[in-house]
């Protein structure tokens, strides 16, 4: 027995070989990548993105199709439930520590640089100012 995800995608499959569409052609024309069409199809989508995106796919792509994505997705419910996974890593006390990126020496060298100039420029038009009697 097929599952709900595969059942919508077995949908996807069939409406697209009617239309005798390649999963190339269909990624041309919605710009989504034929990894998550073929996932779509499978009734994997799970594995490669969340589920907004997900959903927002499978929207776009029954749309390209001549299809309800929102009629699909509120005729197949359990397909389209996010599973409750454990999360990578718990938000505690200490967790979110600053990262120190090497781009900032690069921005800090940068204004460095920047305030010299400015320092210098400065100093030699006082000196032209002076030459010229202004001070």
């Amino acid at each position: 027995m097929k599952s709900y995800k595969q059942q919508v995608g077995n949908l996807f499959k069939t409406k697209r070989e009617e239309m005798t569409l390649s999963l190339k052609e269909v990624e041309n024309a919605t710009s989504i990548r034929m990894l998550y069409l073929n996932a779509i199809e499978d009734g994997h989508i799970e594995r490669y993105l969340s589920s907004v995106y997900a959903l927002g796919f499978i929207r776009q792509y029954a749309k390209f199709l001549g299809l309800n994505g929102d009629q699909i997705i509120k005729d197949h419910p359990k397909a389209f439930t996010p599973i409750n996974k454990k999360p990578e890593f718990d938000y505690g006390i200490g967790t979110l520590e600053m990262r120190k990126s090497s781009s900032s020496n690069i921005k800090k060298k940068q204004n460095r640089l920047w305030v010299i100039m400015f320092i210098g420029i400065t100093f030699l038009a006082y000196l032209f100012a002076k030459a010229l009697g202004l001070f």
